[in-house]
């Protein structure tokens, strides 16, 4: 998860501050791969971090660049992290019928508490800047990270062709401190109606009692969350969701699509961004499917009623 906002930097990986000197950066490095090498009964995965790490910052040279946020090995360019215009398309054939915008409100907050965080006045040139980014407040990150999310969702769903419609950031009535009030997209087609929420938590997500979690979710009811969401848009179109389906990161989760349970009737699954135009086609197993004149209807209800944030 490199090209994560929250992914942890070279020096969180090897436990240190960033403006440690290189004797002590060098100690870290041969302390963490001690603790985490296989042989030893360290974490693969944890070892093979930390080796990257040192990639980043091992020599001053490549340190200076990682710290300038400049090109170099496993560096990231502030125009990753940039709102892209859409270029022209290459494929002719027909796309999904798409509303709203992805990602939008989600950037929109993450630049008014960038510019909060920085301090008034003070100018800020590039908020995507990765230096920038990677010093601000996780909950900052967690909102870029969440946009990122969105906007690759909104390219998969594009490309289920003219049977489907989708509506990104939808207002809904339930929020709260920890529960924006918008349901990031809704997915409506012949194998059914679909809330979906796009994360990134800038770490992996496992599954138990029909909730996701892990170290880095702080606590968070994902899946509670987005049922609570698609209930107030479903309460105001008329509507019953079919499945809920939280989309990560392919390398946030155990598989490609776990099925979690049901929830007031909806088929609930965490499914990776590069599986999600399948699920969506092929259907959830035991979900609903939507055909003929329920097809209309529901979109027509849905249409009537979607609000934008």
């Amino acid at each position: 998860m490199q090209d994560s906002p929250l992914s942890a930097s070279p020096y969180e990986v090897l436990g240190v501050a960033s403006n440690v000197n290189e004797e002590e950066l060098r100690k870290a490095y041969r302390r963490m791969l001690r603790v985490t090498h296989p042989d030893t009964g360290g974490d693969p995965v944890r070892f093979d971090a930390v080796q990257r790490a040192w990639v980043l910052v091992g020599t001053s040279e490549a340190r200076a660049r990682y710290d300038r946020g400049g090109p170099g090995a496993g560096s990231t360019p502030s125009h990753t992290w940039t709102a892209q215009a859409a270029g022209p398309r290459r494929d002719s054939r027909p796309t999904a019928r798409s509303h709203g915008h992805p990602g939008g409100w989600s950037r929109e907050r993450y630049l008014v508490l960038m510019r909060e965080w920085v301090g008034r006045g003070r100018p800020l040139s590039d908020p995507y800047d990765p230096a920038l980014v990677r010093s601000a407040p996780r909950d900052i990150r967690h909102l870029l990270a969440n946009a990122l999310a969105e906007e690759v969702t909104a390219r998969q769903v594009a490309t289920l062709g003219i049977g489907f419609s989708v509506w990104h950031d939808i207002a809904t009535s339930a929020a709260g401190p920890s529960l924006p009030p918008k349901l990031d997209h809704v997915v409506l087609g012949p194998t059914g109606l679909f809330a979906l929420q796009s994360e990134d938590w800038g770490g992996e997500v496992r599954i138990k009692r029909g909730e996701l979690i892990g170290e880095a979710l702080n606590g968070e009811q994902p899946m509670h969350d987005l049922a609570v969401r698609a209930k107030s848009v479903s309460k105001a179109a008329k509507v019953k969701f079919t499945g809920l389906l939280i989309v990560v990161p392919d390398d946030a989760a155990p598989s490609s699509l776990e099925v979690l349970g049901k929830s007031r009737g909806a088929v609930t699954a965490l499914v990776t961004q590069s599986r999600l135009p399948g699920v969506l086609r092929d259907g959830l197993p035991g979900a609903a499917r939507i055909g003929g004149t329920e097809l209309f209807e529901v979109r027509t209800r849905l249409q009537a009623a979607v609000r934008f944030v």
